[in-house]
């Protein structure tokens, strides 16, 4: 296996602690148009998907979509300034990798500046935070894998994407790169490991402990090759 040369990470779940409170907005504003959620079901039903499919899940429920999304965003902006948790573990990572990094996500420009960039992590990536909003098609989608290569002049063979959600390892798989389920400390998914090897995933890790372990040996060309 040819070493990897450049690092793509999702944001929420994978950087960022920031999926329940995604829920939580999503819950209140949807309870408050009226159809009940809870935000455990708010987090099975909508985590991961991108804005296309969540406008359709939520129409889906008889609901002015636009309205709901309205809503439920500003609730998150309140929420984000109160402070948002890095995923634990995940600065230390950061800081040890000696390889390009960029960020995939299927959140819009303005919740990543809301969300990511109220933390230390933001700096690791300068101005490589790349969004649903900058390709035609969202995750599962292959473009915003591509988007990243084509981004940082990185061939498909030596990169790697690393998401907790099985859109994101789909995207991967679309784009030829190697994908990385991730199953965060705060993830109470059920047999959510198995989920991401079902969708595809070549490595599944469990913590920013166990994903820095294997990026450190994909990252070595003598130890990559054997991999």
């Amino acid at each position: 296996m040819t070493a990897i040369e450049l690092v793509i990470f999702d944001c929420d779940g994978v950087l960022i602690d920031s999926e329940a409170m995604g829920a939580t907005a999503l819950a209140g504003a949807i309870s408050d148009a009226g159809v009940p959620m809870t935000t455990q079901t708010a987090e099975r039903t909508f985590s991961g998907a991108g804005r296309d499919e969540t406008h359709a899940l939520i129409a889906g429920l008889g609901l002015n979509a636009t309205h709901v999304l309205t809503d439920a965003g500003a609730r998150l902006e309140a929420l984000f300034a109160q402070g948002v948790p890095p995923v634990p573990g995940m600065h230390r990572l950061l800081a040890a990798l000696d390889v390009p990094v960029c960020v995939a996500s299927n959140s819009g420009v303005d919740r990543l500046r809301a969300s990511l960039g109220r933390t230390p992590l933001a700096a690791f990536f300068g101005p490589h935070i790349y969004s649903a909003d900058h390709v035609a098609h969202s995750k599962p989608a292959p473009d915003l894998a591509l988007h990243c290569l084509a981004q940082m002049h990185t061939a498909a063979d030596c990169a790697v994407f690393i998401d907790d959600n099985i859109h994101g390892i789909r995207c991967a798989r679309a784009a030829g790169v190697l994908a990385i389920g991730f199953v965060g400390p705060a993830d109470h998914r059920a047999n959510h490991a198995d989920t991401l090897r079902a969708a595809g995933a070549d490595h599944v890790v469990h913590g920013a402990e166990q994903l820095g372990s294997l990026l450190a040996r994909l990252t070595q060309p003598s130890v990559a090759a054997t991999v």
